[in-house]
């Protein structure tokens, strides 16, 4: 198995992935593969979030597949993901807004639970009845809820996996009964399933599923629990009282914002991420059945599934964070390719004032992250204008006139969407990904 320092001799068309970490991403763990540049690999995943944050023995609060060692991958180079497939297993979910009451945590309930009763860190739990104090510590059989529910639901969702309807309380509790059969958890997944808690705070409502990957991306390049890999949630880590604690220099080096919460993180779309550890290290998790930008309510239905990935090297990519090329309907309007019948209006346009070429344009969206979504938005700006090799005030203009800034989650994930010269995305070895997902 490559362990981040090895050279892999043998490598596969094809992987299955079917183990998760204990949540945290750690580059010298050993890695699954490894499969070859160019290959698939194929995922179970574990539902996000709530299932994690009210399992206190998984570090980091997410559950997300083991690493897998891409060949040719190394420190400085991209790994561009083509998301083929994505369908969501479980029969139901629940969610709702959070609180996180006091004496339950070292300074985060995400990364360092602890039982207040007997003071153990991490302790390990089980599930005892239903409802929020469910969950109980294996040593002194005290709740540990690190997380509440404040306003919360569970979902179920029809046999297309097209909508989904909140239940009343009785309805809840029936498969809060059943919570792991529901939840469809991977028989690895070391998680309490929110089922147990069985919300019903707004039944009768009809959701659309519309599913995506909370979590895609590749390794950190130091151990960093896995939903803390972003610029907003990594903050939290700075100066923290347990031993994951970084400093703002330890977190702006190693993350690589895999944890984005973006909803066109969906099949079809081609998400290139850095590459920071050799071989990568693509791991993936926290499906999502479906979110409206920025994930307001801090979380949304979290669902286990199965993913396919295509995986292709891509030499001396220049961003230490992710962009995306979304479907064509994902796109902001402003941002999407020009028509036949635009251009040919452009060419009129271009013939009366003497412009002898227009530029061709491409859409692109690059990832920001940072502690809030101010500076989210500068760290996206500078990103892009690293990228094609141009002024922040560029950006601006071409975000603008030709694009947006979206929300992906708050406090602080952002994508700034635009067109951008095709020449300057050829430049990088981004341009053909561009031609491939637009037509162009």
């Amino acid at each position: 198995m490559p362990d981040g320092s090895q050279t892999p001799i043998k490598t596969m068309r094809s992987i299955v992935v079917n183990e998760y970490t204990n949540s945290l991403l750690d580059p010298d763990a050993p890695m699954l593969g490894p499969v070859q540049n160019g290959g698939t690999i194929i995922a179970n995943t574990a539902p996000g979030c709530w299932g994690p944050m009210i399992t206190p023995r998984l570090r980091g609060g997410h559950e997300v597949t083991r690493p897998v060692f891409v060949e040719g991958a190394q420190v400085g180079d991209g790994v561009a993901i083509r998301i083929r497939d994505i369908t969501v297993t479980s029969t139901a979910t629940a969610s709702g807004h959070d609180a996180s009451p006091e004496g339950f945590c070292l300074g985060d309930p995400y990364v360092a639970a602890r039982c207040p009763t007997c003071d153990t860190v991490w302790p390990e739990t089980h599930v005892d009845g239903i409802g929020q104090d469910a969950v109980k510590c294996d040593t002194c059989d005290n709740p540990v809820t690190p997380f509440n529910i404040v306003h919360g639901y569970t979902v179920t969702f029809d046999e297309t996996r097209s909508v989904g309807l909140t239940l009343p309380a009785n309805a809840a509790e029936t498969i809060a009964a059943d919570a792991d059969r529901y939840a469809a958890l991977p028989d690895g997944s070391k998680q309490h399933s929110i089922l147990n808690y069985a919300p019903s705070d707004m039944p009768g409502t009809l959701v659309r599923m519309r599913p995506f990957m909370g979590q895609l991306g590749s390794c950190p390049s130091m151990p960093m629990p896995d939903s803390h890999n972003a610029g907003d949630f990594g903050a939290f880590l700075v100066g923290a009282p347990h031993e994951y604690a970084i400093t703002p220099e330890q977190l702006a080096e190693h993350k690589t914002d895999g944890h984005m919460d973006i909803d066109a993180v969906r099949a079809g779309a081609i998400l290139v991420a850095p590459v920071k550890v050799e071989g990568a290290g693509i791991y993936m998790g926290d499906m999502h059945a479906g979110q409206g930008d920025g994930e307001i309510a801090g979380h949304t239905m979290d669902v286990s599934g199965s993913v396919t990935l295509q995986v292709e090297v891509v030499k001396n990519y220049p961003l230490d964070g992710p962009v995306l090329f979304p479907l064509f309907e994902d796109l902001p309007p402003m941002a999407r390719p020009f028509t036949q019948a635009e251009q040919a209006k452009g060419a009129k346009l271009a013939a009366k004032w003497g412009v002898t070429q227009i530029e061709p344009l491409a859409p692109i969206s690059v990832i920001g992250t940072a502690a809030n979504l101010n500076d989210a938005i500068e760290n996206g700006l500078a990103r892009a204008a690293l990228l094609l090799d141009v002024t922040v005030a560029e950006i601006r203009n071409r975000a603008t006139i030709n694009g947006a800034i979206e929300i992906g989650r708050a406090p602080g994930v952002i994508q700034v969407t635009f067109l951008a010269p095709l020449a300057k995305l050829d430049a990088v070895g981004l341009g053909g990904f561009a031609r491939e997902q637009y037509g162009l």
